[in-house]
């Protein structure tokens, strides 16, 4: 029986991070029937044995299957090139043409970032393409998503992807387990329109610390025909704003204050004690308290119409626009569903991607909250739109300003 190491009982440090990100074993890398190389492991320090992690039994099942190739033929390739949020990456709304192989690239990076500069709080963030969330993907019922995931060699650990979007091997994950120099191609068919998380599961508990050390995005899977109402109407947008919403559990010292490490993956065994307690220490939108509120806010004009995607890959949460509405929400974020309609606030479920259109009708700041007020105005999940216009009494107006009673 292959032997593996017990976290709770080992001391954790970088080098046993690489050693297999503690949980000892890697993925084998199989795409159709052609078996990719397995990574050489090192021995590891056996504290006591455990049946093979479900990343690994998925991956040597696809090994195991005598599966036909898949039939690509009629295909093109395009090359998606993927920006940072809140913005999106160019595509169409409604699918032209045949469905294609959308090809697209993400570098894993391990990175020192500020979680809020009034209080100096920090992490170690590990990110895809260098951002919190990940960035959005986008792609229509009937396309493949072809990604090419790499894992530098100055990183310190394991990584891999779980697409909810996608179907078999743990969304992914048992077929991308990249160490720091590695890199892996996954291809698969996007068949439920929606929108959905991905995230980082190496496995046990490294699928918790990397979710919540940033390691989290969606993707978007439009219908071929775009979006329509629940008699079938079309619906459009002017403009998509991607807002992912990040708990991160810091770890404090003995006088209260944040701690602070050296390098990725130092904070392990001080992060497992701040997520036991499931309380974050920050809520936020985007990676960091302010980041899309002041020169980060998002700018919309009066008549625009605006489709919020929202990701929360671990906690509940329910967004509300104060001053607007949710004019249509995919609370579930299923587009295989008919939208909701006139929302006020609506609830997105931990692990998963929601999404509500709305068309501004009035100048001015509008807050995007996570509707657990002591979460928004505490721990930072706030974001501001600016929208510019022409303002419309008829739908608001201040009567009398404020004044001394009685005068």
């Amino acid at each position: 029986m292959t032997k593996f190491v017990d976290t709770q009982n080992l001391k954790v440090n970088r080098r046993n991070m690489l050693r297999g990100s503690l949980l000892a074993g890697a993925a084998a890398a199989v795409a159709g029937t052609a078996a990719k190389a397995q990574p050489v492991m090192p021995r590891l320090n056996i504290v006591k044995s455990r049946p093979l992690p479900v990343h690994t039994v998925a991956a040597e099942k696809t090994a195991q299957a005598n599966a036909k190739p898949a039939d690509l033929t009629g295909y093109t390739r395009v090359r998606q090139e993927l920006v940072q949020p809140p913005f999106a990456p160019e595509h169409e709304q409604v699918a032209t043409g045949d469905p294609k192989i959308i090809e697209v690239t993400m570098d894993i990076e391990e990175k020192l970032m500020v979680v809020d500069e009034d209080t100096g709080a920090s992490i170690w963030a590990l990110t895809y393409n260098g951002s919190v969330p990940g960035p959005l993907i986008i792609a229509h019922v009937g396309d493949y998503v072809e990604l090419t995931l790499r894992n530098p060699a100055s990183n310190a650990m394991e990584h891999n992807i779980d697409f909810h979007a996608s179907t078999g091997a743990l969304g992914g994950g048992g077929l991308t387990h990249v160490f720091p120099g590695e890199e892996t191609v996954l291809r698969w068919k996007a068949i439920k329109p929606g929108v959905f998380t991905y995230h980082c599961a190496p496995g046990g508990a490294m699928i918790p610390y990397h979710v919540t050390h940033g390691m989290n995005g969606t993707m978007m899977v439009l219908p071929r025909d775009g979006l329509k109402d629940k008699d079938g109407n079309q619906l459009t947008y002017d403009k998509l704003v991607y807002v992912g919403e990040q708990d991160y559990y810091l770890p404090r010292d003995e006088n209260g204050e944040f701690k602070s490490y050296e390098a990725a993956g130092d904070d392990y065994a001080d992060s497992v004690d701040a997520m036991r307690t499931l309380v974050p220490t920050h809520s936020v939108f985007n990676g960091a308290v302010g980041a899309l509120t002041g020169d980060g806010a998002i700018k919309a004009k009066v008549g625009e119409t605006v489709l919020m995607v929202h990701n929360q890959a671990n906690r509940d949460t329910r967004p509300h626009l104060i001053g607007g509405h949710g004019d249509f929400v995919w609370e579930n974020g299923s587009f295989g569903d008919a939208p909701q309609t006139g929302l006020e606030t609506w609830f997105i479920r931990g692990g998963s991607s929601g999404a509500a259109m709305y068309t501004f009708k009035q100048p001015g700041v509008y807050a995007y909250v996570n509707h657990n007020l002591i979460e928004a105005a505490l721990l930072g999940a706030t974001a501001h739109f600016v929208v510019e216009g022409e303002w419309d009494n008829s739908l608001m107006e201040q009567v009398v300003a404020p004044r001394q009673i009685g005068s």
